[in-house]
């Protein structure tokens, strides 16, 4: 018996340096995480503006030639979206997998359905630029088709995004909630969380039955996007839901195998 207390002993004064080691890269994990976060809002927002700023206007098809690079830069920025978020995913996930695997397996389930759907989209948008070759070459009265197919494939990558967003909504709430519950964030701020992607994954919805939504909805889980990503890089996760997570996953007050525990209250 004094020797199961004394072995129990050690390994509390070896959690000590197990959450000095699990403290300090997790440290580092949310300021890539919160740096991320603010990564993928900007390549995708600056990469969505530039490639909206060519499929707005008038008969944009016939003016893709002249504005080729525009779109192009705006696809790629788009795509690189795609490291980003996987590479959020993959750094949550031995984070939130302590605290619920089933939770951090969700996530980055739906993170990489989501870029799989987003980067469907770009691949749309990148066939206007031959689409727009064959319309210049054949000439204009022979390509009466041209603007219709363009709308078309444009329409395309908008339904393949909002798929895409209400995926990532989806895992996004599950986030949220263990968030939430575990302290890692302000409750405050978890909690903005859920409504946000609640919100946008029904505007998300919305969009594909036709009901331009989604830009009003989506407000809030912006505003979480941003506000957690700050956090993590100035704040980090709370050290004390981090502790508590990890430690469970490494030592157990059970007894070792063939290890008889002694009743209570028999000495030893």
């Amino acid at each position: 018996m004094q020797a199961t207390i004394e072995s129990r002993q050690a390994v509390g004064l070896g959690n000590v340096s197990v959450l000095e080691k699990v403290l300090g890269p997790r440290t580092t994990y949310a300021r890539l995480i919160g740096a991320l976060f603010l990564i993928g809002f900007l390549t995708y927002g600056i990469g969505f503006t530039l490639v909206n700023s060519v499929i707005t206007v008038p008969d944009f098809v016939s003016s893709i030639p002249a504005v080729q690079t525009t779109l192009l830069i705006g696809a790629f920025l788009m795509l690189l979206n795609t490291v980003v978020d996987i590479g959020k995913g993959v750094l949550f996930f031995p984070i939130l997998e302590n605290h619920g695997r089933r939770t951090a397996l969700v996530y980055l389930a739906a993170i990489v359905v989501q870029v799989v759907f987003l980067d469907i989209g770009v691949l749309f948008l990148l066939m206007l630029v031959p689409l727009a070759q064959i319309a210049a070459d054949v000439g204009a009265s022979s390509a009466a088709w041209a603007p219709g197919l363009g709308s078309l494939l444009t329409e395309s990558n908008t339904i393949a995004y909002n798929v895409g967003q209400a995926t990532l909504s989806f895992g996004g709430i599950f986030l949220c909630l263990l968030l939430f519950r575990t302290r890692l964030i302000p409750r405050v701020l978890a909690g903005l969380g859920v409504v946000g992607y609640v919100l946008h994954a029904a505007g998300s919805v919305s969009e594909l039955f036709g009901l331009p939504l989604s830009l009003f909805l989506l407000i809030p889980g912006a505003l979480f996007e941003i506000g957690i990503a700050f956090w993590l890089i100035i704040k980090g996760f709370n050290s004390a839901a981090v502790a508590k997570g990890s430690v469970s996953t490494v030592t157990s007050d059970r007894p070792a195998f063939g290890e008889t525990a002694a009743p209570v209250g028999v000495a030893s």
